[in-house]
C-alpha cells in the first residue's frame, strides 16, 4: 500500500519505493535500475531527451513500453544517423504503428539530432554540455518529498536549459520536458525520501565522474 501523503509504495519485496511504478514489473525495473542514475553516454542522453519529448501529453509508461520500437525506428538514437533522415523517413515513421505517430515530434527528433551533432562538436560531447547545468546544493531542496515534486514540475535550472536548447534550435524541449529528462538521466536525484533507491542513487552520483 502507498503510505499516505508520503508518495511511497511497498514493492513485492515489501520495501518502500516511489509510488509511480505502481508495482508493474517493467515500470518497477525502470524505477529500480535506470531512473535517476547518472548517465554520461551521448547516445543514451539523446534517446532520453527525445523520448521525453514524445512523452509530452502521454504517460511515460506508454513510451517505456514502446522504447524498443522507437530504438529500431530511430537507428538506436545514434544522432549522426538520425540527422541524415529524409522526408521519406518521416513518412516511413508515420506509418510505424509501434511508435507515437506524431509528425511534429518525428520531425523534431530529426532536427534535434542535427543540433546534437553541432553541440557535441562544440563541447566535445552532449554529456559535457548537459552536466555543466547540474544544480548546486543551494538549488535543491533539503528533503525531496511528494509535496515538493508536485509543487515543482519545472525548476529554474530546467527553464534555463530549455531556453538554451531553444536558442540552439532544439524543439519539444519545454521546461517540464527538460525537468523530466533531468530526473531520468540523473542530473538530479528525485527518488523520494524513504525510497530504497534514493541512497543507492546518491552513492552512484558521488562516485560518478562528471564529463568535461
Amino acid at each position: 500500500m502507498e503510505k499516505e501523503n508520503t508518495g511511497l509504495l511497498a514493492g513485492p519485496d515489501g520495501v518502500a519505493r516511489c509510488f509511480w511504478h505502481g508495482n508493474l514489473p517493467d515500470y518497477l525495473h525502470y524505477h529500480d535500475h535506470e531512473w535517476g542514475r547518472p548517465v554520461a553516454d551521448d547516445r543514451r542522453l539523446f534517446e532520453k531527451i527525445c523520448l521525453e519529448g514524445f512523452q509530452s501529453g502521454l504517460s511515460w509508461l506508454t513510451i517505456l513500453r514502446k522504447r524498443e520500437n522507437f530504438r529500431e525506428a530511430f537507428a538506436n538514437f545514434e544522432f549522426d544517423k538520425v540527422a541524415a533522415f529524409t522526408d521519406k523517413d518521416v513518412e516511413r515513421l508515420l506509418g510505424n504503428a509501434g511508435i507515437i505517430r506524431h509528425r511534429g515530434k518525428i520531425v523534431s527528433t530529426i532536427n534535434n539530432a542535427k543540433r546534437a551533432r553541432e553541440m557535441a562538436d562544440e563541447f566535445g560531447s552532449l554529456a559535457a554540455w548537459f552536466w555543466k547545468f547540474e544544480p548546486g546544493k543551494d538549488e535543491r531542496p533539503e528533503i525531496v518529498d511528494l509535496a515538493h515534486l508536485r509543487a515543482n514540475p519545472t525548476t529554474a535550472v530546467s527553464v534555463r536549459i530549455s531556453k538554451e536548447l531553444k536558442k540552439r534550435g532544439w524543439s519539444f524541449v519545454g521546461p517540464t520536458t527538460v525537468y523530466a529528462f533531468m530526473q531520468a538521466m540523473g542530473l538530479v536525484n528525485d527518488h523520494l525520501e524513504g525510497c530504497v533507491c534514493r541512497k543507492q542513487v546518491e552513492k552512484e552520483r558521488k562516485a560518478f565522474k562528471r564529463p568535461k
